[in-house]
């Protein structure tokens, strides 16, 4: 449950924000210190893409160059595209705006500081309404960029054929290790974690993505308390730490943003990932999908995320409005 505090906070962020009638309309540079101010705007989107998360924004907040700025309770994100890092982008605006008002805001924005008009990262389920609106648009799928959903019930028990060898890996480890210890990230834990993922080494050959994304675990973990997230621990006693993870809960939608184990040790991948999703449904009855995001173009990760057998690929699009 988040502090009263820190919706008071953000309550308070959101007032001095200017509408269209009171300011012009601009950006600016998103930071930790504005996950209160966003994450009244997390719950609009229904797409259950990782995009309109406040992991998947503000993990990513310098790889994308995000800002933002929030006009008559709606949300509007500027960025790059996700597949070319040189071209301006904005997200798909989220909020009570409509969405011609809002995109005819953006419009109007790009128009007058000489941009194109792109969106990127857009669900694919957003395409009709948006072809509605501005019929002139033109849609391009982003590949490698598309999320990993899976069913809740099916990730909390490992049951049925297609999961008997992530099964049987689970039931490895707990022959292995029958004195394990599973149990939420706190401020107890938090350092142990902290020294575990440290180290932890990328492989050689591994992306740039890869690289940042290691760079963002650790500012996550060392502001853990500044973020809506929740997170679990997995420990033996005979090697401490061996996989942690951490998510976020939208909706009936868990996101899992961070899940790193010790992959000499055999099943503790796979005692993490079941563990999480069954202690989130015990935590959050309403959840019916697991979202683990997407690969990146990254074929260890494909494999991995497919051998889950996913019930759906989420696919992401830039939109260009002519």
């Amino acid at each position: 449950m988040r502090p009263l505090l820190y919706n008071r906070q953000a309550q308070a962020v959101m007032r001095k924000h200017p509408t269209a009638k009171s300011a012009q309309f601009d950006f600016r540079p998103m930071s930790i210190a504005d996950v209160a101010c966003v994450e009244p705007f997390i719950g609009y989107s229904k797409a259950r893409t990782c995009d309109f998360t406040i992991g998947g924004m503000f993990m990513w907040v310098d790889y994308f160059n995000y800002s933002y700025g929030i006009v008559d309770d709606t949300l509007f994100v500027k960025g790059v595209v996700e597949n070319d890092m040189n071209r301006t982008a904005f997200s798909l605006p989220v909020g009570k705006m409509p969405l011609r008002q809002s995109l005819g805001l953006l419009g109007d924005y790009c128009s007058s500081h000489g941009l194109p008009f792109t969106l990127s990262a857009v669900p694919e389920t957003a395409l009709y309404d948006i072809k509605r609106v501005m019929p002139s648009m033109v849609a391009d799928e982003l590949v490698d960029w598309a999320d990993y959903l899976y069913e809740a019930d099916a990730l909390s028990t490992f049951s049925g054929k297609k999961l008997n060898k992530k099964r049987n890996h689970l039931n490895r480890f707990i022959a292995d290790n029958p004195s394990y210890d599973f149990v939420p990230v706190d401020a107890s834990n938090i350092e142990s974690v902290l020294d575990f993922f440290e180290r932890q080494h990328l492989s050689a050959g591994k992306s740039v993505t890869a690289d940042y994304e290691r760079l963002q675990v650790f500012d996550v973990l060392r502001h853990y308390d500044c973020y809506p997230f929740e997170g679990a621990v997995l420990s033996t006693p005979d090697d401490g730490v061996v996989a942690f993870t951490i998510g976020e809960v939208v909706g009936d939608t868990l996101f899992v943003h961070i899940e790193k184990m010790n992959h000499d040790i055999t099943g503790s991948g796979e005692m993490i990932c079941r563990n999480f999703v069954d202690m989130e449904l015990k935590r959050h009855p309403g959840i019916r999908y697991v979202n683990r995001e997407e690969d990146a173009g990254d074929e260890g990760l494909r494999k991995a995320k497919m051998a889950y057998h996913p019930c759906a690929m989420l696919k992401k699009y830039n939109v260009t409005i002519l």
